[in-house]
């Protein structure tokens, strides 16, 4: 039987992250590991710099199925990826710390970001985002394969709203509200640059509506429904206004079946752009 990566065989042993060799790799031994939903509160509402929250997300424990699938799938692994170490963890959110564009995803893929330890990385979901953004301008290159590939990001920053890969693709609605106070803080430490996010799928929507209300948001009434192109204004307690974009996900089952095109992705992604540059 295959061994797991350094990394996931050092969490499945110990309460930390090992740290170190892996690109980008944010924790280290000091890290603290959040083991339930008070825990995640705790040290997301402590992170004071994305650094802080990178570390402590990317070695959270605190949901078991997700933590035992995330995890048995980087022992396992895919065939076509038996020779390459899996990352195992939660992906942190990845982009410019200044960016005006905030993507919100669904979670990590299995064999995606659960394996090259970087959102919309190694996966076909991925090639489809990235190569829309360096079109629009906002992506160095148009591949995202691996977290050393030199790949950056500029005025846009990318975080899922469900940190680990979960099994089918689906967390449980437990496991999104678990994971919120990650997404939260992160949109609090954006804050200063952040006047766009765009939602991929009715599931970041929703969770990006909750994290508005959460930190008391107006929000509109009803509530703003998803949709491709869909678009409501939410205004936080300074008097900011927030614009909150839908997208259909850019997944297979959508890109395959022509429910999202390229013309379609790129035109969302250029509204964005021109609402964060007011």
């Amino acid at each position: 039987m295959l061994l797991p990566h350094p990394r996931t065989r050092d969490l499945f042993d110990s309460p930390v992250a090992a740290g170190g060799g892996w690109p980008g790799e944010p924790a280290d031994p000091t890290t603290p590991v959040a083991r339930s939903t008070e825990e995640v509160s705790a040290l997301a509402a402590g992170a004071t710099a994305l650094a802080d929250l990178d570390a402590c997300s990317t070695v959270c424990r605190a949901c078991p199925r997700l933590v035992a699938w995330r995890e048995e799938v980087a022992v396992t692994r895919r065939r076509a990826y038996r020779d390459q170490p899996y990352w195992g963890r939660p992906a942190a959110g990845f982009g410019d710390p200044g960016a005006g564009l905030l993507i919100v995803g669904l979670a990590p893929a299995a064999h995606g970001a659960n394996r090259t330890g970087r959102l919309f990385t190694g996966d076909r979901s991925g090639d489809w985002l990235f190569a829309a953004l360096h079109r629009v301008g906002a992506a160095s290159q148009a591949q995202s394969t691996d977290a050393a590939d030199g790949l950056v990001l500029s005025g846009v920053r990318m975080v899922a709203a469900v940190r680990c890969a979960p099994p089918g693709n689906k967390p449980s609605t437990v496991e999104r509200d678990t994971c919120l106070p990650w997404l939260r803080r992160e949109v609090e430490l954006t804050s200063p640059t952040v006047r766009v996010m765009m939602a991929l799928g009715a599931f970041g929507w929703q969770a990006t509506l909750g994290v508005a209300r959460s930190l008391g948001w107006q929000v509109p009434v009803p509530a703003p429904r998803f949709g491709h192109g869909a678009r409501a204004e939410l205004t936080r307690g300074d008097g900011v206004v927030v614009h909150l974009v839908g997208c259909y996900h850019v997944s297979q089952q959508n890109t395959q079946t022509g429910r999202l095109t390229e013309a379609m992705l790129d035109h969302v992604l250029r509204e964005c752009r021109v609402l964060a540059d007011g």
